[in-house]
């Protein structure tokens, strides 16, 4: 047995889980009860599948963040997207969980089935090569995604600076500034966070410590099995407990303090921030990665001009509440009922990051 599989051993064993639970409500009976988000999508499904939330303490509550890149997309992005694909000699290749958001009047898929060339693709290099086998398209990768999947969205337009036919078309996200701004706003009520693994293996835990700092909120980089994310809660109760606010990594095996090195410098080659509108939380000053002006040539925001009505959310959805912690998704209206996984409403329901399609699976 290699380490990796003995620490996934490990991470399985029941007596660990209930160990850590024991110990998370011992800490809790010294405290009052507390809020925490999980920020990553991927922790919100797996806390969801675990069960955890029925296990923990009543004066523990978990709820969920803004972290499924395409439930935070606007519709005006997707609806500009569209518009895009519907051009003459124009094919769009994106993540399958993009195709079925819907935008304002339409979607990628709906796109596709009147005549637009839209095709899923698991790598933007394969965009690439899509582009080179296919000279006579104009193929456009839509790059959603946060800072997890920046890298190879960069690195994919350097690969393709020999083909003309190539764009990307960034609406790639940047996690801390969204953090800030969810925390300055009135109504933000969480004592801390379970930050996100992957984002946080490239940029690392020290990205997060100025919001630490400022907002003496206390933060815990959070792997994604049961037992990482219940030793990530005990590690926040015990800052909380001793007035601390600090950004402690439970997830060693994947996330260190100055993040990735080399990944960053690729995604600052090709991209520079700026502001970014996000669903849910408005305009966001330098949440966005935009191309450099060394690579105009092939970004598709500003090559592939488009005009779109003005952008609007579909009636009765509360995704964008959701997104910031505001209501669970039982409070929605439509939830279950006429937003399911097979006819979502909103991209809280469609993409499998998406809080929503987390409740309906496992229960909310």
């Amino acid at each position: 047995m290699n380490a990796g599989q003995k620490l996934r051993a490990a991470l399985d064993d029941p007596a660990l889980a209930t160990r850590l639970l024991d110990a998370i409500r011992r800490e809790a009976r010294e405290l009052p009860p507390v809020r925490f988000m999980e920020v990553c999508g991927t922790h919100t499904v797996a806390i969801r599948r675990a069960g955890i939330p029925r296990l923990l303490p009543p004066s523990v509550e978990l709820v969920s963040g803004p972290g499924c890149p395409v439930c935070v997309t606007p519709n005006e992005t997707l609806d500009r997207a569209i518009a895009i694909a519907e051009l003459p000699d124009v094919t769009v290749a994106s993540f399958g969980d993009m195709l079925r958001v819907p935008g304002t009047v339409s979607s990628l898929a709906q796109a596709r089935a009147r005549g637009a060339e839209v095709r899923v693709v698991y790598s933007p290099l394969d965009a690439v090569r899509l582009a080179r086998e296919r000279p006579d398209r104009r193929v456009v990768f839509l790059a959603v995604g946060f800072e997890t999947t920046a890298p190879t969205a960069a690195a994919a337009l350097l690969a393709a600076r020999d083909v003309p036919n190539f764009y990307l078309f960034s609406a790639h996200k940047l996690v801390p500034p969204a953090l800030a701004a969810l925390f300055a706003r009135p109504d933000f009520a969480v004592q801390g966070l379970l930050l996100p693994g992957h984002v946080s293996a490239i940029i690392g835990a020290d990205a997060y410590r100025p919001l630490a700092e400022e907002r003496r909120v206390p933060c815990v980089v959070a792997g994604f099995e049961p037992a990482d994310v219940l030793l990530s809660i005990l590690m926040l109760l015990r800052q909380l407990r001793t007035g601390r606010a600090e950004v402690e990594i439970e997830y060693r095996v994947a996330v260190s303090g100055p993040g990735n090195a080399r990944a960053r410098e690729i995604m600052e080659e090709v991209f520079v921030a700026t502001d970014s509108r996000w669903r849910g939380l408005g305009e966001i000053p330098q949440s966005g990665l935009s191309l450099r002006p060394e690579f105009a040539a092939q970004d598709a925001g500003r090559v592939l001009a488009v005009s779109v009505p003005e952008s609007s959310e579909p009636a009765g959805c509360l995704c964008g509440q959701v997104l910031v912690g505001a209501v669970r998704p039982t409070a929605c209206p439509l939830f279950g009922d006429a937003c399911r996984p097979a006819r979502p409403v909103g991209p809280c329901m469609v993409s499998n990051e998406g809080t929503c399609a987390a409740y309906y699976r496992y229960g909310g």
